[in-house]
C-alpha cells in the first residue's frame, strides 16, 4: 500500500518543486541543475563500482564485509537517485552521499531487522501428530464379488 502511495506522490512532488523552484531561479538554471545532477549521478554510480571490485580485489582484512558493500550500495542507490531528474530525488541522493549520514541509516535499519540464526531461532515444540490423521498400512485384498483380471488388455499387443 505504501509503495503505492510513493508512487503515485512522489511525481506529483516532483511537479510541483520543478514549478516553485523553476519560477525562482529561471528555467536555464533549473535545466543546469538537472543535467549536471544526472551526470554527477553517473560519475557516483561509476566511482562506487571502482570502489567495489578494487576491494574486493584488495580483499576485506579484519573488517566487517557486510559495512562497506552496505555503503557502496547505498551510495549506487544516490547515483540512481541523482540521474533521475527532480528536485527531491537529488536531494535524496545528496543526502546519500554524506558517509555519516549513511552510517545513521545503516544503524537506524539495523535495528529494525532482526537476526534470525540457529541461536536466535525459537525452540520447536515436539510433533504432535494430528489426532484426525490414522497413521496405518493396508493391503489390498480381492473379494470374492469381483472379477479377477484377465491378463493384458487389447489394447496393448505386443
Amino acid at each position: 500500500m505504501w509503495l503505492f502511495i510513493a508512487f503515485l506522490a512522489v511525481p506529483l512532488i516532483e511537479i510541483g518543486l520543478f514549478v516553485e523552484v523553476g519560477g525562482a531561479i529561471g528555467l536555464w538554471p533549473t535545466l543546469a541543475w538537472v543535467l549536471g545532477t544526472g551526470v554527477a549521478g553517473v560519475m557516483v554510480l561509476r566511482g562506487a563500482g571502482a570502489q567495489g571490485a578494487a576491494s574486493l580485489r584488495g580483499g576485506l582484512r579484519g573488517i566487517d564485509p557486510l559495512s562497506p558493500i552496505i555503503h557502496r550500495v547505498l551510495q549506487m542507490v544516490a547515483g540512481v537517485l541523482l540521474i533521475l531528474p527532480g528536485f527531491l530525488t537529488d536531494t535524496l541522493g545528496l543526502l546519500l552521499l554524506i558517509a555519516p549520514l549513511r552510517s545513521l541509516l545503516i544503524a537506524l535499519l539495523a535495528r529494525r531487522v532482526l537476526a534470525r540464526g540457529p541461536a536466535a531461532a525459537a525452540p520447536r515444540e515436539a510433533h504432535r501428530p494430528d489426532p484426525a490423521v490414522i497413521d496405518a498400512e493396508f493391503y489390498e485384498v480381492q473379494d470374492e464379488d469381483t472379477p479377477t483380471p484377465r491378463g493384458p488388455s487389447g489394447w496393448r499387443r505386443p
